[in-house]
């Protein structure tokens, strides 16, 4: 019998104020681990300006919200944290949620779920944090800014801030089905 056992850390609410403390885990994590690509959610950019100052010298990947998410025409990131993150040496990605886009318009209009938000629905269950880190980690390597068929750590959060972590070994959305949620890192356990 082969096995590991590793330190999982859940916060017993979900959050904002776990990002300090899930940032300073997940650097101990990928400097033992030697894992050199994270993913991070951010809407307003303080999670990611946070991310690339912590991380800095890796390669950082801060995924945002699409323009419009909120309120047409508008995107939520802040200038003074997007300048912080390119400062920092990480890169910004703005782009269509993968586990929602054109569907999310067609249950809203029609009342009917499709394929891609029953996925969304079905990693919920794990925690919003979950499925935002599965989602955020198609888009990056849809757009090239991380490797494919490689370990990754992704960073996501309930509402705002990050208390999520997860190992994943990335893809693309063109074959999902080759992404592995690995580890978990941490993760809320009320959510």
């Amino acid at each position: 019998m082969s096995f590991a056992e590793k330190k999982v850390a859940y916060f017993n609410t979900a959050g904002k104020q776990n990002t300090d403390i899930l940032l300073k885990m997940v650097k101990e994590y990928v400097e033992k681990e030697e894992i050199r690509d994270i993913v991070v959610a951010s809407t307003t950019g303080e999670t990611g300006a946070k991310a690339s100052k912590i991380f800095k010298g890796y390669n950082v990947v801060v995924v945002t919200h699409c323009f419009g998410f909120q309120h047409p025409g508008e995107n939520e990131l802040k200038e003074e944290f997007r300048k912080e993150i390119l400062q920092n040496g990480a890169k910004i990605f703005t782009g269509t949620h993968a586990l929602s886009s054109v569907e999310r318009a067609i249950r809203k209009d029609l009342g009917t779920t499709q394929a891609l938000e029953l996925i969304a629905h079905t990693l919920r269950r794990m925690g919003e944090g979950t499925k935002v880190c599965v989602e955020i980690t198609l888009m990056a390597a849809d757009a090239g800014l991380i490797p494919e068929d490689k370990d990754i750590v992704a960073i996501a959060g309930t509402g705002r801030g990050a208390d999520t972590a997860l190992r994943i070994y990335s893809a693309n959305t063109a074959r999902f089905l080759n992404l592995k949620i690995k580890e978990v890192i941490a993760k809320p356990t009320n959510f």
